[in-house]
């Protein structure tokens, strides 16, 4: 089968940062699904992998997370997928990845395709959609309020795909007021499409804009990208016993400036349950299907935003140099082989 890979961690502008490969077809056991993939879309995640996971000896590594495919074939302990099914998911990080024609994924953190996405929109919405999902109800439990804080959550660094994601649902699945953060005119009008009821910009101090808001300290703050640059703004304007979620990689955060207020830190990782195999690990399939209905009652978006063409080491190399650029909005798709 072909697929796309690198054996040297090497940066993008080099040709063999990614290269096109001939693998064999894997097999499924267990729980596993065989996915004869369709589309994928490409997230930060594959960047940082490939930058800092080099592959041991002559081994390739194969990216990708995202994918929206056809089951072709189930392992024998499999019981919530047949062969034919539409599906989507968002992988894990310790197997290989969705950069090829057929891949390997546990039915415990797949979901059923929206019926009315065609297999690009689809394969923009797994890993964002868990990410953010996770991030709102299971670590933040914004359906749990903050007493005496404003309704309200602050997501900075919203125009991207997670940011996207967290935007709709907040707005379908409760009535906290969003006040999200974006710099530029095009990445401020896409929250403002996703339904952000503000937008503040994240370019100048962030505090002051909020505060100009008038609604109060807001009890939730889920900082998705730049969290070193803006965590003692956070720290100011966050509601006492607020509650702080993050999902990038700051080297070094003061932790001791949520103290005073008793803010609680909730750090995000979708792939923690795949990795952990935790109990509870059939919660990313759940998401993933209310995802699912969600889209196809039209309430909830796509958020794809770009097409880059064939899956193949070339468009790769793309999609991952504009990822790196820091300049995407939505989410980068590819399509078939």
């Amino acid at each position: 089968m072909r697929a796309v890979g690198y054996k040297t961690s090497l940066p993008i502008d080099k040709e063999a940062s990614l290269i096109d490969l001939d693998l064999p077809r894997p097999e499924p056991t267990g729980r596993d699904l065989l996915v004869e993939i369709k589309a994928i879309s490409v997230n930060p995640v594959d960047t940082k992998v490939r930058l800092r996971a080099q592959p041991e000896g002559d081994a390739a590594r194969i990216l990708g997370f995202d994918a929206a495919g056809i089951v072709s074939a189930v392992g024998p302990e499999a019981s919530l997928f047949k062969p034919g099914d539409s599906v989507f998911y968002a992988g894990t990080i310790n197997r290989p990845g969705t950069n090829a024609e057929y891949h390997l994924v546990d039915e415990r953190i797949v979901g059923m395709k929206p019926k009315s996405l065609d297999f690009p929109a689809a394969a923009a919405l797994p890993l964002t959609s868990l990410t953010a999902y996770e991030t709102l109800f299971d670590r933040l439990e914004i359906k749990r309020p903050v007493v005496g804080a404003a309704k309200a959550i602050l997501i900075v660094g919203a125009a991207g795909g997670v940011g996207s994601m967290a935007i709709q649902l907040v707005r379908r699945l409760t009535d906290l007021t969003v006040i999200a953060t974006a710099s530029r005119p095009d990445t401020k009008e896409w929250v403002k499409t996703l339904g952000a009821h503000h937008v503040i910009d994240h370019s100048q101090p962030i505090a002051p804009q909020v505060n100009a808001l008038g609604l109060g300290a807001p009890g939730f703050v889920f900082s998705i990208t730049q969290t070193p640059t803006h965590f003692a703004e956070i720290a100011a304007l966050i509601a006492p016993q607020g509650r702080f979620a993050l999902i990038d990689d700051p080297g070094v955060l003061d932790v001791a400036l949520l103290k005073g207020k008793s803010v609680s830190l909730h750090w995000e990782s979708m792939f923690t349950r795949s990795i952990f195999q935790t109990a509870d690990m059939q919660r990313q399939h759940d998401i993933l299907n209310e995802v699912s209905s969600l889209v196809d009652a039209g309430t909830t978006r796509t958020t794809m935003a770009e097409s880059f063409g064939a899956i193949n080491a070339e468009n790769l190399r793309r999609a991952h140099a504009f990822i790196e650029s820091g300049k995407a909005r939505g989410k980068i798709v590819l399509t078939g082989f």
